[in-house]
């Protein structure tokens, strides 16, 4: 092979290595964000059922004493 073309394939295999880095770092980056976000939705998620048990808790307690028939 000529060695022109060899370099210019060996300069082009390069810059594809830095791209493919490139949007690795990115894609890695926003996995992590997304995973984070991901993660501060399922606590959220947790607090709120968790008031919402509470909540039913307490208002079928309430509901219970109202018709519970006093002697």
């Amino acid at each position: 092979m000529d060695t022109k073309i060899t370099g210019d394939i060996l300069e082009h295999l390069e810059r594809q290595h830095e791209l493919l880095m490139e949007t690795y770092e990115s894609i890695s980056n926003e996995l992590h964000k997304l995973q984070v976000e991901e993660e501060m939705l399922m606590q959220k998620l947790c607090e709120v059922a968790s008031a919402e048990k509470d909540e039913a808790s307490t208002s079928h307690a309430h509901d219970t004493q109202k018709q519970t028939p006093k002697n």
